[in-house]
């Protein structure tokens, strides 16, 4: 996660408490809890945050983030295709999200979150399966936050 000039890593756990609720966890790489938090699209509680991360504008970021990444519904308004993907918009209020599914493997690998007009954060997927990605990388526009994940496989 590099946000502005510092970069911070490890391992991020995202666990599904019920049917609305997600508990997301980063801990280093030695397995020190660095961020803990429980959100829905609602709802959001903040369980436990390192000091030196405890600054309002990063918990805002993260729970921003994940609310989005997380987000289960888009009803789709339109629909429309490029060369290589096919192309689903979903509007909810100011929020527009652009979602990108690959024509020939028809895997979700781009969504767009735009509001009032201005794209504000892209999520780019690489996923081989319906069901999870293998990785994600998560780019804010308007700030320099970049966020990249990996799945962990027991060969790694």
């Amino acid at each position: 996660m590099d946000i502005y000039k510092n970069h911070v890593s490890g391992i991020l756990i995202i666990k599904k408490i019920n049917t609305t609720t997600q508990r997301v966890v980063l801990t280093s790489d030695f397995g020190n809890k660095l961020i803990d938090f429980e959100l829905s699209e609602q709802n959001f509680k903040l369980n436990y945050v390192l000091p030196d991360l405890d600054k309002k504008i990063v918990i805002n970021f993260l729970r921003n983030d994940f609310q989005e990444l997380l987000k289960k519904d888009y009803p789709v308004s339109e629909s429309f295709e490029n060369e290589t993907d096919a192309i689903h918009l979903s509007r909810s209020g100011k929020k527009t999200y652009y979602l990108f599914f690959n024509k020939e493997t028809h895997l979700l690998k781009q969504i767009v979150y735009t509001k009032n007009n201005k794209e504000k954060i892209d999520f780019t997927f690489d996923a081989k399966k319906h069901i999870f990605a293998d990785s994600l990388n998560l780019q804010h526009k308007d700030f320099k936050i970049n966020i990249k994940l990996f799945q962990i496989t027991e060969t790694e």
